[in-house]
């Protein structure tokens, strides 16, 4: 077919009709392919280049639809791969690149290490540094051929991505030498108590310089930094006051004697005794050689380009990957009907594919991994990211963003089927699986797992999160949770429905601070219905906002299953002209919310400074099923308590299906519930499928039927990844 093409444009002619091109581009091609099948060519770059050359040639029209056939091979990019508005298609001709063969064709942007270029090391200084025990186990690569820029250093301080290279071996990435180190019986963190200097402002301050957010330094009672070459730089990546903030500080310098660390930068909160009232704090020191004493860590010096590695196993046969391009493989800008199927993106230290202003793109079945930064994202309209595999990323998963808010139009972009896990390496909090803003985002049958922050963290209007399972998330926070928005009265219309939420992390039993659901700061408006939590912390947590209906879900064994508070009554910023990520009044004159479009879609918004704004009202709770929850069925604070006659609650069970006095909680005293209790000999079977096989869907004959005749089932064979033309297995939990 390309060879017609070519003949086409030799001979001039306007135009040749056929109802599809294919192209072919192979890693073992050659700069003067023609694309065709015995002559592909040799990047995407080239086949973009010889569509665009086509269509400026007439001889492909806009019409006629194009496949980029890519042959399996690895393409390696040292610049993004850019499409812009010429390079797209149409509805009923797409511009397809596809891979030949599934998850075969790999695009990168990394450069490739010979397991023979890494050597023992023989330099002396270097070796004093290190542990007796790993001398002759740490090997050392001179990077100085395959690198001739130099390396920067990394920032003083920095929230995210370090600067690059990061290094990965055998589809992993490697830990940058570190104290303490994760093991079995540790979890890679080190604690204080006690601030020296906060770094907070002090205006009373003789020294000017002490009247502003300073660097600041704590007692930390361990030698250990005492072997630290504080010159060469360390960096320690902390939870320096809440345990929803990391941020990584150079340490400017150690007393020895009263035992203190200075940071080298201020962090925004200073260093405090924590959230939740937790008395310590923690963090992790990295980036030091003396630390490199554990399979899988490495170091490099970047003034020598000398790049140390405590290898594994064996690297005879090791994939191994510098990453070090720092743009994102992809980029789409104003393109429209474009595909991208089956291919691997994956070794960069940036993101992944980038996509702005642009239509009716769909990423289908691909792999999307190995990144510093984070998955895809896109802005726009219509857009699908469905049945991709995306992971060990160092920030998010997939964000999608676009409509208008003001309008109240949808984006109707939508993220399917894809599994997305081990992500927030690097930005170790909001960097969440997948990320909504704008106006009509759509997240459906999504499996999001093991990340040290949010599952799904969501902003704006008119969404709809259905059928998605988040587990093991949350795993190293507090005050967070797996569905997350906040601080925002205009944030309405989005519907979690049947979404699966279990197995959180990151709680502490005292406090119980993790959260399944959790609408912070007086965020109001959106619809929980029909989601099953189990041994998720505190399921949902209504932090002071209105108007968000709790319907027809299912709490099994969370330590409390509805909390609903009342800080917009007791917190005085929560209309703070002073603080714009309060100022809720202000936010919503913005958006006009006294006018239609929003006025008509929310009128209750409309009304809201007319109705008491500051109580959590119009939060009706029906047909919900709480079994055994530990701690409280209910946690309603004393406000709340005092406007339960203005609330709707109603026909809620509330079941202990043993009887248990103690570690069970029950709902005797609140209107609207009905309890129901067994005993250890005969315990309430409510006719879930098997809990034990995490299975909630219900029996033929199942109780909860008749102990709650207007529960809707929910449809849990439904939720979570399926299989599909892309996905033909499913990975087990």
């Amino acid at each position: 077919m390309m060879m017609r093409l070519s003949l086409c444009l030799a001979l001039g002619m306007v135009s040749c009709a056929y109802a599809k091109l294919d192209l072919y581009v192979s890693a073992d091609g050659n700069a003067g392919g023609d694309g065709s099948r015995r002559q592909p060519y040799q990047t995407l770059t080239q086949a973009r280049d010889g569509i665009r050359a086509a269509r400026n040639a007439g001889s492909l029209q806009t019409n006629e639809a194009v496949t980029v056939n890519v042959e399996p091979g690895v393409y390696s990019l040292t610049n993004s791969f850019e499409l812009g508005a010429a390079d797209g298609g149409t509805a009923d001709a797409p511009v397809v690149y596809r891979a030949s063969k599934s998850g075969k064709a790999r695009i990168r942007g990394g450069i490739s290490l010979e397991a023979s270029a890494f050597k023992p090391v023989s330099d002396e200084a270097v070796l004093s540094r290190l542990d007796a025990g790993a001398r002759d186990k740490v090997l050392v690569c001179d990077l100085s051929a395959k690198v001739t820029a130099a390396f920067l250093d990394l920032r003083t301080a920095f929230q995210g991505t370090p600067t690059a290279p990061w290094l990965y071996v055998n589809h992993q990435p490697m830990t940058l030498a570190r104290w303490p180190n994760v093991t079995a019986t540790n979890n890679g963190w080190a604690t204080f108590s006690k601030a020296v200097d906060t770094g907070l402002p002090k205006p009373d301050a003789s020294d000017p310089a002490m009247r502003t957010a300073h660097p600041g330094s704590f007692l930390f009672d361990d030698p250990r930094p005492a072997r630290w070459d504080l010159a060469a730089g360390v960096w320690l990546l902390g939870y320096w006051t809440h345990d929803w903030s990391d941020e990584v500080i150079r340490i400017a310098s150690y007393d020895k004697e009263k035992k203190v660390i200075a940071l080298a930068a201020p962090h925004s909160s200073g260093i405090n005794s924590g959230t939740w009232g937790a008395a310590k704090r923690r963090f992790f020191a990295m980036n030091a050689l003396e630390e490199l004493d554990a399979p899988g860590e490495w170091y490099l010096d970047r003034s020598r380009k000398l790049l140390f590695f405590y290898p594994e196993g064996d690297l005879t046969n090791a994939e191994i990957i510098l990453a070090t391009m720092t743009e994102p493989l992809v980029k789409v800008n104003g393109a429209s009907h474009v595909k991208f199927v089956e291919l691997v993106f994956e070794y960069c230290h940036s993101d992944g594919i980038l996509v702005q202003n642009s239509e009716h793109l769909e990423i289908a079945g691909c792999v999307v991994a190995n990144l510093a930064g984070s998955g895809i994202a896109i802005n726009g309209s219509s857009n699908t990211v469905r049945s991709c595999d995306l992971f060990n990323l160092g920030r998010g998963g997939i964000s999608l963003s676009g409509g208008d808010r003001k309008s109240l139009t949808p984006a109707k972009n939508l993220a399917e089927n894809n599994h997305i896990y081990h992500y927030g390496l690097f930005q170790r909090t909001y960097a969440p699986g997948i990320g909504l803003n704008g106006c009509g985002q759509i997240a459906r049958n999504n499996c999001i797992h093991d990340a040290p922050h949010n599952a799904v963290l969501y902003g704006g209007n008119e969404h709809l999160l259905e059928l998605n399972e988040a587990y093991r998330v949350v795993l190293e926070t507090a005050d967070a949770g797996a569905f997350y928005t906040g601080r925002d009265w205009t944030s309405r219309g989005n519907i979690l429905r049947n979404n699966f939420i279990h197995d959180l992390g990151g709680s502490d039993d005292a406090h119980v601070n993790t959260m399944g659901m959790y609408l912070d700061d007086c965020d109001c408006g959106d619809t929980i219905v029909g989601n099953v939590f189990y041994r998720a912390g505190r399921a949902v947590m209504i932090g002071g906002g209105r108007d968000n209906p709790v319907l027809n879900n299912l709490f099994v064994t969370c330590p409390i299953g509805l909390h609903i508070d009342s800080r917009g009554m007791t917190w005085k910023q929560w209309n703070s002209s002073a603080d714009d990520s309060w100022s809720l009044e202000k936010k919503a004159q913005r958006l006009n919310y006294t006018q239609p479009p929003w006025s008509t879609k929310y009128p209750r918004l409309a009304a809201i400074m007319n109705e008491e704004p500051r109580q959590p009202l119009g939060n009706p709770i029906r047909r919900n099923v709480f079994v055994d929850c530990s701690k409280q069925v209910c946690d309603f604070d004393g406000n709340v308590m005092k406007l339960l006659d203005k609330f709707e609650i109603a026909e809620n069970l509330a079941v202990n299906t043993t009887g248990a006095t103690n570690g069970t909680a029950r709902a005797v005293q609140m209107k609207g519930f009905t309890n129901l209790a067994g005993t250890k000999d005969t315990p309430v079977d409510l006719g879930f499928r098997s809990v034990a096989a995490q299975d909630f869907s219900l029996r033929w004959r199942a109780r909860l039927r008749k102990e709650l005749p207007t529960f809707e089932e929910i449809p849990f064979e439904k939720i979570g990844l399926h299989k599909d033309e892309y996905r033909h297995t499913l990975p087990a939990r």
